[in-house]
């Protein structure tokens, strides 16, 4: 379980988080959602420890994860970015660097099984000796998935990891994310823009507004209204071949 309390972030001139929180289950997959600017990708990176919060505690099956060591976050929190650097470098070793925070003296026979169990579950064993920078955005994204799970860390924290997808590679992103959430029993907490692809891939949404948690819960909490008091769009929330879905007006 994690436990996100009162996590505030500013800039010297301007409030971005105010005392942000939620908690969220072993398994499940946390949408965050709202507009850019919201705070978003700040509340992910505040997380991390890539920003340093100005209040609040990211709590981990009981264990403040502020307080780990740099080598110890990196085994508990595992991070993809919405834009990631491309290097001629192979799939494999690429996938392989997810796990330097178990490494010490060499790379082990468990960090090699490790790499190829994740790699096979994400299907690209058949990539693993290509190089980066010749695959395309939906294959990129897979290996930083690959990369961060390798790590097998308890909290995945994604940001935006279906932007600049087409609607297969961002349904087969999500539906992956998932599938592997409820298998390994991690936490995912991702940024998301797509409604409809939160609807169909979350199990919570948190809702930010000007930086601050405006509603947080099951599907039950993605209704016209809060929507309008988000977004500032009229919409309806309608079953749809038993599925929610959100059409706007």
């Amino acid at each position: 379980m994690i436990e996100i309390k009162d996590i505030s972030f500013s800039y010297p001139d301007a409030d971005i988080l105010k005392g942000v929180g939620f908690t969220a289950e072993s398994g499940e997959v946390v949408g965050l959602l709202g507009n850019n600017g919201a705070g978003k990708s700040t509340l992910v990176t505040c997380l991390n420890r890539i920003r340093k919060p100005k209040t609040g505690t990211l709590t981990i099956d009981g264990k403040n994860a502020f307080q780990l060591g740099r080598n110890e976050l990196a085994k508990t929190v595992a991070y993809v970015a919405q834009k990631n650097e491309l290097t001629h470098t192979t799939v494999f070793d690429c996938v392989l660097l997810g796990r330097k925070p178990y490494i010490k003296w060499s790379v082990s026979q468990e960090d090699l099984d490790i790499c190829s169990r994740i790699m096979d579950r994400v299907g690209l064993l058949d990539y693993q000796m290509r190089y980066v920078d010749e695959l395309s955005g939906g294959e990129l994204q897979k290996v930083m998935l690959a990369r961060a799970l390798v790590a097998e860390p308890k909290l995945l924290l994604l940001d935006e990891p279906t932007s600049n997808l087409d609607p297969k590679n961002q349904y087969e992103m999500m539906a992956l994310v998932q599938e592997v959430a409820k298998e390994k029993g991690i936490t995912v907490i991702t940024v998301i823009h797509d409604l409809n692809l939160a609807l169909r891939f979350c199990d919570q949404f948190y809702f930010l507004k000007a930086g601050e948690g405006y509603s947080y819960g099951g599907i039950e909490t993605v209704t016209p209204e809060t929507l309008q008091a988000v977004y500032g769009i009229r919409a309806e929330v309608l079953d749809v071949k038993g599925r929610k879905t959100v059409i706007i007006e």
